[in-house]
């Protein structure tokens, strides 16, 4: 019964549904690093937490977030956009957040989901439903 249920397609929509929502996810704290607490704003708090090269990680850190997210939400560069994704994070893990534990205020628990979800993404790739599969002639593993 279960192999019945775990088909290809199912894996993909899966794939496709975490790749999506993991790069809205990313897309959004990208936006709000620039847009809302700005380059400089970052760079204060990454002076704070002891990043090296603060002003460059908070651009670089930034764009990897917006941009990424961005590409996941697409399905571009899936496999290459996932590796400094969850570099992002584990980076934001050991400066900031394991100290506090997995859940409460400033907890690690979101940014090793999202961690995770990015090595997912990275080993498995985006599923189907993505420009990545369109570019690769592998529209729907079903129809292989």
């Amino acid at each position: 019964m279960l192999k019945t249920f775990l088909t290809p397609r199912r894996a993909d929509l899966g794939l496709t549904f975490l790749r999506i929502v993991t790069g809205v996810v990313f897309a959004a704290h990208g936006y709000q690093k620039f847009f809302t607490m700005g380059i400089p704003g970052v760079t204060g708090l990454f002076t704070q937490v002891g990043a090296p090269l603060p002003h460059i990680s908070a651009i670089l850190v930034a764009s990897v977030e917006l941009f990424g997210g961005t590409a996941l939400i697409l399905g571009l560069f899936t496999r290459l956009v996932a590796v400094p994704l969850a570099t992002d994070m584990l980076m934001a893990i050991v400066l900031v957040h394991l100290k506090n534990g997995l859940t409460g205020p400033m907890g690690m628990e979101l940014v090793l989901l999202l961690m995770s979800a990015a090595i997912a993404l990275a080993v498995a790739g985006p599923g189907a439903l993505a420009i990545d599969a369109i570019f690769s002639g592998r529209q729907t593993t079903a129809r292989a």
